[in-house]
């Protein structure tokens, strides 16, 4: 079987603040975020023990650092409004604290009045935005084979610049780059990794085919990862996955069947629903589908807020959140279970390159944790909180995290592109199932 869920994406975690490890001084301040979140002793122990391995705190602080990231991206938000050129990001720091970059003394003194610690940038963020925006444009009139070699471009608000990924190799080296553009950062990694096929595990794995599955030959079966319990405007069921994963991706058209698999035979997998539509790329630049979920897939427990995670653990999903540089994720996908890292960028951008010679831009955030073939689709949350869906990966092609740490540690470490569960929302019409704490 193929895993859909491969698509490689090279996202930058450059600066050296967001590499896990940094993570060990306690915050100073409780959180006030007004998002309720289960408490620590309630998350599965699978995503505990995450929790203390890849992020090295505890899963209170975990539950703390996410709450408090809620709440700034409220403020940024708000302050962005009021003052659009003196806003030049907002981070979680390395101790937990909240932080807003502004461009002047005067936002900087409002900024501390508000109770929040400030750092000084030249460039807003609207600024960096317009930047990335031309530098995008013009590797969209690159040559194919050139533009290729272009794993994607990001806005790194801890050193104000735009960042972008070019490929370790003669094309790449020799790219000329736009002379016109300041603040312009050059990342140079690997080559694409070699396919894998791991196998698909119960639990959050599902897999597609364009037709019946019985008739489909094993080589064209995909596998990715259920995401978000939904439900569509209209109240029916429905889970919010990759629209790469749709085997209609090209056209985002529905039809196509999803099965929950039979490890014994996958020939004999049980339909639990069907694609109704996704979209890959234009005209939001977002990768979502909506699964639409029949009798089999609600009985399943695919219409309960929940998260399946290793070993059937759950986490209950108590509400949304927005991605904010810095804060605590962790991700849930079969093929490597619950892996968690820290958001290292809110906004992304890389070219998927499709079958028929044309290329489109998707556009979602970075985070360092782990995801290798087969995760794609699968959930990403901060503390309890939906954050987004996983689209793909700088380590899709390693047999596990551990080797796919190890060979890419050199290049920044794994890194992984996850699509805004609140766009996604937004542009489909459909809810996320969230369960109440009262």
């Amino acid at each position: 079987m193929r895993n859909t869920g491969a698509l490689r994406v090279a996202v930058v975690c450059s600066t050296a603040f967001l590499l896990v490890g940094t993570f060990s001084a306690p915050a100073s301040a409780e959180p006030d975020s007004g998002v309720d979140q289960s408490a620590a002793d309630q998350l599965p122990r699978e995503l505990a023990e995450a929790v203390e391995r890849d992020l090295k705190i505890s899963p209170q602080e975990y539950l703390d650092r996410a709450a408090r990231a809620q709440e700034l991206s409220t403020y940024a938000t708000d302050f962005r409004a009021n003052r659009p050129t003196d806003f030049a990001g907002a981070w979680i720091g390395p101790d937990g604290q909240a932080v807003v970059a502004v461009t002047s003394q005067d936002a900087a003194h409002a900024v501390a009045q508000d109770g929040y610690d400030s750092a000084q940038a030249p460039v807003s963020a609207d600024g960096l935005e317009r930047s990335l925006t031309d530098l995008n444009n013009w590797i969209s009139t690159l040559p194919r084979e050139v533009a290729s070699q272009v794993n994607g471009t990001s806005i790194d608000v801890l050193d104000n610049q735009i960042v972008i990924d070019i490929a370790n190799s003669p094309i790449g080296s020799a790219l000329n780059l736009p002379t016109l553009l300041a603040n312009l950062k050059v990342i140079l990694s690997p080559g694409g990794p070699k396919p894998t096929d791991p196998t698909p595990m119960g639990g959050d794995t599902y897999v597609t085919t364009a037709g019946p599955i019985k008739d489909t030959p094993p080589t064209d079966i995909s596998v990715c990862s259920f995401g978000f319990n939904a439900t569509s405007g209209s109240g029916e069921s429905v889970n919010l996955s990759a629209g790469h994963c749709n085997p209609n991706a090209a056209t985002g058209v529905g039809g196509a069947p999803v099965y929950l698999p039979n490890p014994a035979n996958v020939h004999d997998s049980t339909q639990i629903g069907t694609f109704a539509k996704s979209s890959l790329g234009s005209p939001s630049a977002l990768d979502w589908s909506v699964i639409s979920l029949n009798a089999n897939g609600t009985s399943s427990g695919l219409d309960k807020p929940t998260v399946r995670g290793a070993n059937g653990s759950t986490v209950t999903i108590t509400g949304t959140a927005s991605p904010v540089v810095g804060a605590p994720v962790c991700k849930s996908g079969q093929s490597s279970s619950f892996t968690c890292g820290v958001v290292a960028a809110d906004r992304v951008e890389t070219q998927l390159f499709m079958d028929d010679g044309t290329s489109r831009t998707v556009r979602g955030f970075a985070s360092t944790a782990c995801t290798l073939a087969g995760d794609s689709g699968g959930a990403i949350v901060t503390g309890t909180l939906a954050l987004g869906i996983t689209s793909g990966s700088n380590s899709g092609g390693a047999p596990d995290c551990t080797e796919a740490n190890l060979t890419l540690a050199q290049f920044g470490g794994t890194a992984s592109l996850g699509i805004p569960i609140d766009q996604v929302a937004a542009e489909t019409g459909a809810t996320v199932r969230t369960a109440s704490l009262d």
